[in-house]
């Protein structure tokens, strides 16, 4: 009883870390809106990707606290490093002004966000 509500716990982390890399990036595509429209929106965008940054770098721990104590797949911790290097290459796309990778990259990690919130 008390593996399973351990389990149920770094599950719990897990799911958490995911929802708030989801709504990270979600609010990424807001202040991008914002970049083109105020003049704040490039502060609040830049401030967004290191939280998102930071999403994703728990995203990772949860994953690997979820998988390492109790043996199972490490196909979260791949899937959790996959997203880092995803977020490590579109802050160094943003920080070279590259629009047009920078933005379909950001579509493409929210999609891959949703669909990772939708397996868990």
């Amino acid at each position: 009883m008390a593996t399973q509500a351990t389990a149920q716990r770094r599950f719990s982390f897990l799911q958490i870390a995911i929802t708030l890399q989801t709504l990270t990036i979600f609010l990424q595509a807001v202040s991008a809106g914002l970049l083109l429209t105020t003049s704040y929106g490039e502060t609040l965008h830049s401030a967004g990707a290191r939280v998102m940054y930071g999403a994703s770098i728990l995203y990772v721990l949860a994953a690997v606290l979820a998988w390492k104590p109790g043996g199972g797949s490490p196909r979260p911790v791949w899937h959790a490093s996959g997203f880092l290097v995803l977020a490590s290459v579109q802050v160094v796309l943003g920080i070279a002004h590259i629009p047009s990778v920078h933005l379909p990259l950001g579509v493409l990690m929210f999609g891959l966000s949703v669909l990772a919130l939708a397996r868990r």
